[in-house]
This record gives C-alpha cells, structure tokens and sequence, in this order.
C-alpha cells in the first residue's frame, strides 16, 4: 500500500508497507549514482534494564559479521563497493547503514538481508565485539564530561538510569549468545522495522525488489511494545543538586536538565521547545547578555530532545571560573524570567521559525544524512510530524512559548550538576553554589 498521500511527504518521498508490516521509504534524489540504504528498529536504549544496559548495540554489531550467505561479509562489502557501513544505537532507536553505487542496489538490499536476519553468531566474532565495545565503554568513561553526564543521568532518572544510558561495561562483558538471541525475539521484526532507501532509484522497482527480497520475513505475532512496555519516567518532586569532582575538569561546567514534553502527550509543546531553544542560544538573546557578555560565563547553550517517552531540556553553561556563585544567581533569575513578555521579542520568535525552515531544508540537501533524519523520527515521532513540522511551526506563538516555559522550565524541579577539578572546588567552596 502507498502512503505517500497519507503522510503529505514531499513528492521525492515514497512510502510502502510490505504484508509483513516492513515499512520502506525511498528518497529519490538523482544527483548522484549512489544509494543509501538504512534499516531502522523501534527500541533502543531506552528499553534496556540494568541488566541488559548494552545489548541492542551489542545484538547489531553483529549484522556486520559473517552470515549464512557470506562467510567474509567485510570482503563481500568491499566487492558491492561499500566503503563503510556501521551501526548505531540510540534512545529510542537503532540504525544499520551503508552507501554503495547504485548499479548494486539490488545485491546491496540481499547484503543488508542476510546481515539483519542470518548471522552466523560465531562465538569468535562475538567474543570480538564484545572486547571492542567494552574498550569503546572504557574509553567514553576516561572523557571530561562523562562523570558529569553520568551522574546526572542517576539524578533526573533514577532507577531507570540506565534506560538513558548508552552501555554498561559489565553487561557487554558478561553477555552471551543467548542473552543476545533474547533482545533479538523482542524487537527485531519487519513489523518493527524502517527500509530506507535513499538516492539514484526509482521507488516502483524498489518496492519491487524489497517485495521479493524482505517479503519472506516473518512479522512477529505481538506488539513488543505491548509485551514489554516501557516504565514510565517518575516525574521529579523536587529539585535537586550534585557536585561532581573531576581531575580531567579543565574548566567547572554547570548542567540544568528538567524533564520536557513527548510526543505522545504533548505535541504542540515539542514545537515550541525547538522555537523557544534556538531564540535563547543566538548571541542577542536575554540569556546570552547576562551571562556570557557581562562575563559572567563562557559560553551557553539550551536543548531539547524530541524523543517519545520524555525529552530532556538541558542548559549547559561554562561559568567563569572566578564568577561561579554569581554566575548560578545570575541563572536563576533568568529562568525566573523566561515566561515574562519582554523575555522574547516578536522578532526573534518570527525569525527562529523562520531559520528553523531553512535548517529543515538544508537537512536534505545531503541525502545519505537525511536517512538518518527520517530513521529518526519515523522512531521517535511519525512521519506525519515530521511531514507537517514546517507547518506547526508557523503557528507557535510567543504565547505559547510562555506557556511551554510554565509548562516545562520555571517553577518546575531540575537537577543541577556542577563539575569542578578538586583543587578549584576547595578554593571557592563549591558546595554553597548550587543551592
């Protein structure tokens, strides 16, 4: 069934459902004779349990291992003309990709087949994998921010942590072929599942080749989602501070996260998160004057993540060392000042939707990039949001702003953290700042 009508997609834009429920999209784009192939599962970090922290990483690096169709699957890459090909796992997600000429598209989509569905699952090759993510893990803990990061994750989520959490060391170092095998009969169906193909093709006889190729593969009978639901985040009862000492800290950094809105109970707030972040992170913004101009900081920024089961709102902020306690003042009078009716301008909110637009439409100038883009929020919203995002955009208001800083942002309780090298921390008395 064709459903491009359906999600109002762009008319390069071609979306197909096979019988077992495998959505494929097809991006044509004919600059250049290449195709991008991606394939996306529904899931991520944010179903894994302390006890499996890692293991949808762990699961998908093995599509990049010998199948039963390819006993050299690196060689056979190399022969389609596939110069790299990886795998991602993210919150709410998980990404198997490659570019190649698109003369091979056809054995392309049966590589990426056996790679999905028929591993070989050789216990060499995982006992590989496992050491290379373990070192991977390693390594992302010896970085500055990670204390920071890490704690805040224990902080803003608690015991679902690790549903935030992108790997445990001891988990992949520990896992088996049958804890793999596990994560595998949960989530890793067509009917789970995004093809994207993107560049030099035709959809028609693409839809044809993933009918003939991806059409034999059993949907599962349940919704995983259903089967095993994704706990619900415990909203925060009160704000709450850390100071985490860091030897690696070259400079103290200041982290504010709140708990934002999803998209499956608060769409429009989504919207504005997006307006209201980019306004305040241009240099003429209320923030900017009062902390990074007047010195008080080095540099600030404010996100947010879209995500389905509640995005972060983060402010990070790199206080001069010297003005950390006025600098934390400073912060909190501007987030009581954020839902006021000079905060903003009508300027600054027509041109942020305006540049937000042109960033949307820039994002698929680079084709092999905007699969990642779709795979994105294919998972974490719909295509319908991201078909009409231009379009909400245009409607957010400056009240609406005030509303989602209400909403979201001032009066509600964060978690703040504060890194610090030990011997800075003891000359200005860390402790007293964040409170």
């Amino acid at each position: 069934m064709l459903l491009q009508a359906q999600n109002k997609l762009p008319g390069n834009m071609f979306l197909h459902t096979l019988r077992n429920g495998l959505d494929i999209m097809v991006v044509e784009d004919h600059s250049v004779p290449l195709a991008t192939v991606m394939m996306t599962f529904k899931g991520g970090i944010i179903t894994e349990s302390e006890n499996t922290n890692g293991l949808n990483a762990l699961y998908m690096q093995m599509f990049l291992k010998d199948n039963k169709d390819q006993d050299d699957a690196a060689y056979y890459a190399g022969q389609l003309g596939i110069v790299s090909w990886n795998t991602s796992v993210r919150e709410e997600f998980g990404t198997y990709q490659f570019t190649l000429p698109k003369a091979n598209l056809e054995k392309g989509l049966k590589f990426m087949n056996s790679g999905v569905r028929f591993q070989k699952m050789d216990t060499a090759d995982f006992a590989r994998v496992k050491q290379i993510m373990a070192d991977q893990v390693r390594e992302s803990q010896s970085k500055q921010f990670y204390v920071l990061n890490d704690a805040m994750l224990h902080h803003l989520w608690g015991d679902l942590y690790s549903r935030r959490k992108p790997g445990t060391d001891n988990v992949i170092r520990l896992a088996t072929l049958a804890s793999i095998d596990s994560i595998k009969t949960k989530y890793y169906y067509p009917n789970n599942a995004l093809l994207i193909i993107a560049g030099d093709v035709r959809h028609d006889e693409v839809f044809s080749l993933t009918e003939n190729i991806y059409g034999d593969w059993r949907a599962s009978a349940f919704d995983p989602f259903k089967k095993w639901p994704i706990p619900e985040f415990k909203p925060l009862a009160k704000s709450d501070y850390f100071i985490v000492e860091s030897a690696l800290s070259t400079s103290p950094i200041i982290l504010i996260k709140w708990q934002g809105p999803d998209t499956r109970n608060d769409i429009a707030s989504t919207y504005a998160a997006d307006v209201f972040s980019y306004i305040v992170n241009q240099n003429s913004s209320r923030l900017n004057q009062a902390l990074v101009q007047s010195g008080l900081a080095l540099a600030t920024n404010i996100s947010y993540l879209t995500l389905k089961h509640v995005g972060p709102i983060t402010l990070f902020i790199s206080p001069n060392p010297l003005k950390i306690r006025e600098c934390m003042d400073e912060i909190k009078k501007q987030i009581a000042l954020m839902d006021s009716e000079s905060y903003l301008t009508d300027g600054q909110v027509e041109t942020a939707k305006r540049q937000l637009e042109i960033q949307k439409v820039r994002q698929e100038e680079i084709t092999s990039d905007y699969a990642g883009t779709l795979s994105f929020w294919w998972a974490c919203a719909s295509f319908n949001y991201f078909a009409g995002y231009n379009n909400q955009l245009t409607k957010v208001s400056k009240e609406q702003l005030k509303t989602y800083v209400r909403k979201y942002i001032k009066g509600k309780p964060y978690c703040a953290g504060l890194m610090i090298s030990p011997d800075l921390g003891a000359r200005v008395n860390a402790e007293k700042f964040l409170h």
